[in-house]
């Protein structure tokens, strides 16, 4: 049966949650490849529709992208997509792809701030559908703050994970106020989304090296170390880098081990293999 939508916002709205069901879907199969005939009925489309709807929303065919969602895509990336951070640097590439052009500025709290635990900091939050499942949004007035995708841990443990990062802070829910901004990150409308970091100096460091990662590419976690100059601190790195507070627009999802393996991820593997899906689909 297929959905006749005449408003073409709300027709948007429905083929976003739509193609966000369908990603879910296929992610949950773990690497078992499902016809685009299973699939398509699953979410109440003819195969030829399904078929066309998903190919314009992500980029690919769902075949294609369901190729992208395994651990041999993820050691390919490595081995053809893999620019150190140096080499970024130095071809410019740091700027590069649609991502980077969303958020033009960031600014980071100061160390003696960030100590007091939020303290005196009013941070606004809200809940958002992105192409990852339902997600939590913070930001302060001067940007983002942090981004919880609870598709695999609930929404209780992500709002008590972003909240305990700054337990001093005063909490007020305010999704109108972010919504701009999370519209521009997660590229439903044009705009800026500014970022805020409020971490430790040396998480603060590895999360600007996660910035500079281009779109579509990777990079290792030693890479990291060595561009902040700590070539031995691959272990606290990868601690840093997990614990980045937002997540997609600090790509920590873009971090794996040398051998190609995706390596943890603070809100899900599943959910990391779908954004690195996701952007392959854009700068294939």
């Amino acid at each position: 049966m297929n959905m006749a939508v005449a408003d073409p916002e709300v027709e948007n709205a429905y083929y976003y949650r739509l193609m966000r069901r369908a990603i879910d879907r296929i992610d949950a199969a773990d690497g078992r490849q499902l016809t685009l005939e299973d699939i398509a009925r699953e979410m109440n489309l003819s195969p030829a529709h399904f078929q066309r709807v998903f190919s314009r929303w992500a980029g690919v065919s769902p075949k294609r992208f369901q190729q992208w969602l395994t651990l041999d895509h993820a050691k390919r990336l490595l081995a053809e997509r893999h620019t150190t951070l140096e080499t970024a640097d130095a071809v410019g590439l740091s700027g590069g792809g649609r991502l980077h052009d969303l958020f033009i500025r960031w600014e980071a709290m100061s160390p003696g701030d960030y100590a007091k635990g939020g303290a005196g900091l009013t941070i606004f939050w809200g809940w958002f559908e992105s192409p990852f499942g339902p997600t939590l949004v913070m930001g302060t007035e001067k940007g983002i703050c942090g981004i919880a995708l609870a598709a695999e841990t609930g929404a209780e443990p992500a709002m008590a994970d972003l909240k305990s990062r700054w337990p001093s802070a005063t909490y007020v829910e305010d999704p109108a106020r972010l919504a701009p901004w999370v519209a521009a990150a997660f590229r439903q409308a044009e705009g800026e989304a500014p970022l805020f970091l409020i971490g430790a100096p040396f998480q603060i460091k590895v999360w600007e090296a996660l910035l500079r990662i281009p779109t579509g590419h990777v990079t290792t976690y030693s890479d990291i170390a060595r561009v902040i100059g700590h070539p031995k601190a691959v272990r606290a790195v990868g601690t840093a880098v997990g614990r980045n507070p937002i997540s997609w627009l600090i790509p920590c999802h873009r971090a794996l081990r040398k051998s190609g393996g995706l390596g943890g991820y603070h809100w899900g593997l599943p959910v990391k293999r779908a954004m690195l899906a996701w952007e392959s689909a854009e700068t294939a």
